[in-house]
Parts: C-alpha cells; sequence; structure tokens
C-alpha cells in the first residue's frame, strides 16, 4: 500500500505542476489580451475625437456655404 500511496502523490503532484504552468500560460494570454484592448480602446477613442472635428469642420464649413448661396 505504501507504494500505491507514493504513485499517486507522484501522479498528484504531476499533475498540480502541469496545471499551475497551464494556469500561468492562460493568466498570460489574459494579460496580453487585456492590453490590447487597453490599446485598441484608447485608439478608437482618438478616432472619435479625429470624427468629431471632422463633423464640427464640416458642419462650420456647409453653414458658411449656405450663407453665401
Amino acid at each position: 500500500m505504501g507504494d500505491d500511496v507514493a504513485a499517486l502523490l507522484l501522479t498528484l503532484a504531476a499533475e498540480n505542476a502541469d496545471l499551475r504552468q497551464q494556469l500561468a500560460t492562460a493568466q498570460d494570454m489574459l494579460m496580453e489580451t487585456a492590453i490590447d484592448a487597453g490599446n485598441l480602446h484608447a485608439m478608437i477613442e482618438a478616432v472619435q475625437v479625429e470624427r468629431d472635428a471632422w463633423r464640427d469642420e464640416a458642419g462650420r464649413l456647409s453653414g458658411r456655404g449656405k450663407q453665401y448661396a
């Protein structure tokens, strides 16, 4: 019975080590995804600011054109 317990403990330790490695890999991937998402969010906000500026400019120009028509 002693050998069986030792083999079981060894198997559990090996599986535990494998699961810890998988967890570490998943955490790394999650961190990279979060960073990418943050960068994309910042880019979207910048594009929206630029879009709003173009809309404002287009509105000013179209309003100016109506005054002279």
